[in-house]
């Protein structure tokens, strides 16, 4: 459970895999498969019958597909309307929308992996169906830190809703800026850097904020005055007062709070499966240090190129042993050069040094930092054990660090990685066999904590699978929240607060259907065409070629078939043969029924019964896509 928990914490910090997926068309990746429970005598806030799981195949469903609702350009009067487009039923998509009459903040802006079902997809963005015709309401966009499934979506949304104001840490919006420049086409973003101890004024809304450790630097929560009261959204945290790569968790901050009367908290669910707390940077720093100083030879450290807390916790333990660190892969050396220009990372001269330079220096005096810890084909680390690296190799006495745990669906390719380090001669070390990963999440105790802290009215779990979010709501019930005081939402459903302090999560739900993005496709990509690609993936796909008389309505030849994914077809002339028979078959039975060509009979007539026709023989279903040419 530990390895698929934490693992979230790198599922979408990995800044990296948008790079390659966006470079490297013919490389995709995949992730676990968002599940839904819906156990409504266990959810706390299901009494109210408000909360159900939608179906997840119309989830899936292209916008344009669905009913779209008449567009209402203010809110409520009197009342604040809370809706997480994303970020309920998945672990990504994080997006949440706050709207009080004409005014609307909107609290990041992330994408999601694709699941496994999902071939040539490249992410999922939220759906802002909701949103079109308010544009001119929305006051600012607030991100809570910089990693993909809180900033992912920008280049995408934001040209869309009419260019707001991007509001964030120094180091986020740099991360945000640096991913725009992929997006060349698109207008410049309006940036504007905030620290915790500012105050935002956004038409009715007043934000301040307080800042959380995670595994990025920059990260922080949002407190928001509305007319209503005070909401908290603790962004992704984990708590964590004396963090040696970050900045520590304000707790004089988050106790204040418990003082303030705070209407309703939404707090992190990524990790409220995971009993305990969390581990600290501060836990693993002595590990590491153990690591690096017992090394026979050179230290080959892989992880993501957004962990910039643990890159700079190795330079520091480097620095402390005189070694010296080269890191490998585009994305992390921009990072870390980000983070360093904005004084997040600080090192001494002559820590880091470039590849060519490696050789001036003893084995046991080098350490190689670089992406590739979750087995990924082009990245670093699989190159280097592929002998793909132009200049390093797995040498006999190298020891590899898996500085991140293994993201559900990358377990194959990360055991063939260590198989392949092991067979030459490396030592491997990997968060199962020590502590050399904190997750960046709260675990069930944090959460507790958390709550006893700010001490809300309501509690309404968000970020994670909607078990994640039960769990968390349990987690609740012990901190003392009253059961219909929590609330459950899946993603699109409407939470409403009036001024008499008085919430509802309701039955009201707007778009929230996945939005895939496809290379330079946004939202072009329906369920249909998931499902065709399901099924050529599955079965393959076959074309039937069949020439027609005009006048006869016979075969002028023997049909031509072209088979992908199906079967070789020189290697099986037997089944070609008989489907060439049952082709001739199904056009001589239309001749004695029709005196003319009918192509649409015919097309359907040689997709069913060939279909048919081929499962008898096969046991397979390959999509059949039948051509009529007519002579």
């Amino acid at each position: 459970m530990q390895a698929m928990k934490d693992s979230t914490d790198n599922l979408l910090s990995a800044t990296d895999s948008v790079e390659k997926k966006q470079n490297n068309r013919n490389r995709r990746r995949t992730n676990r498969r968002p599940g839904s429970q819906n156990n409504k005598k266990m959810a706390p806030g299901n009494n109210q019958k408000q909360n159900s799981v939608p179906n997840k195949q119309s989830d899936r469903q292209h916008p344009a597909s669905k009913h779209r609702p008449q567009i209402v350009t203010k809110g409520a009067t009197g009342k604040l309307r809370v809706i997480p487009i994303g970020g309920c039923e998945e672990v990504g998509r994080n997006m949440t929308v706050f709207e009080y009459e004409d005014d609307i903040i909107i609290v990041d802006m992330g994408l999601q992996w694709p699941e496994e079902d999902m071939p040539g997809i490249d992410y999922i963005i939220p759906n802002i169906e909701y949103l079109k015709g308010k544009e001119k309401n929305i006051r600012g966009v607030i991100i809570t830190h910089g990693h993909y499934d809180h900033i992912g979506a920008i280049p995408h949304l934001i040209p869309r809703l009419g260019n707001p104001t991007i509001y964030g840490t120094p180091l986020t919006l740099g991360i945000i800026a640096k991913r725009q420049e992929d997006f060349r086409n698109n207008a410049p973003l309006r940036l504007k850097s905030v620290t915790t101890d500012n105050t935002l004024r956004l038409g009715k809304f007043k934000t301040t904020f307080f800042g959380v450790s995670h595994n990025i630097p920059g990260s922080f929560g949002v407190i928001i005055e509305t007319p209503v009261g005070k909401i908290v959204h603790t962004g992704d945290f984990k708590i964590d007062p004396k963090s040696s790569g970050d900045a520590p968790t304000e707790i004089a901050k988050i106790k204040d709070l418990g003082k303030q009367r705070v209407l309703a908290l939404m707090a992190d669910s990524t990790n409220a499966t995971e009993s305990g707390h969390q581990l600290t940077e501060g836990d693993i720093q002595h590990n590491i240090d153990e690591i690096l100083k017992q090394a026979p030879g050179r230290v080959i450290v892989g992880t993501f190129a957004s962990l910039l807390g643990r890159i700079q916790q190795i330079i520091w333990a480097a620095e402390k042993l005189g070694k010296k660190v080269v890191i490998e892969g585009f994305s992390m050396k921009r990072n870390v050069e980000l983070a360093q220009q904005l004084g997040y990372m600080k090192l001494r001269k002559g820590s880091i040094i470039q590849l060519k330079d490696m050789k001036s220096y003893p084995d046991n005096k080098i350490i190689i930092m670089c992406t590739g810890a979750q087995g990924e084909d082009n990245a670093v680390l699989m190159r280097i054990a592929n002998n793909e690296h132009r200049k390093l190799k797995v040498e006999k006495g190298d020891t590899i660090v898996f500085s991140s745990s293994v993201i559900p669906g990358n377990e194959r390719s990360v055991q063939r990685l260590k198989d392949m380090l092991y067979r030459k001669g490396a030592e491997v070390v990997h968060y199962k066999m020590m502590d050399v990963h904190a997750g960046g999440h709260a675990k069930q105790e944090d959460l507790f904590d958390m709550i006893q802290m700010v001490r809300p009215k309501y509690h309404i779990p968000v970020y994670g699978n909607h078990s994640f979010l039960q769990n968390h709501a349990k987690v609740a019930l012990k901190a003392g929240i009253p059961i219909n005081q929590i609330f459950i939402p899946d993603n699109g459903q409407v939470m409403e607060f009036d001024k008499a302090g008085n919430g509802r999560l309701l039955k009201e739900k707007v778009p929230s259907e996945y939005v895939f993005v496809d290379g330079l496709g946004v939202g072009d990509v329906s369920n249909i065409v998931l499902r065709d690609r399901q099924m050529m993936a599955a079965d393959g796909m076959i074309v039937v070629i069949t020439t027609l008389s005009g006048k006869s309505g016979k075969l002028v030849h023997s049909p031509d078939i072209i088979s992908r994914g199906f079967i070789y077809m020189r290697e099986n002339k037997g089944i070609v043969e008989d489907i060439r028979t049952k082709i001739k078959n199904i056009v001589n039975e239309h001749n004695k029924t029709s005196g003319k060509i009918n192509d649409a009979y015919v097309k359907e007539a040689l997709r069913n019964e060939l279909g048919q026709f081929i499962f008898t023989k096969t046991k397979r279903r390959p999509m059949i896509l039948p051509v009529v040419i007519e002579v």
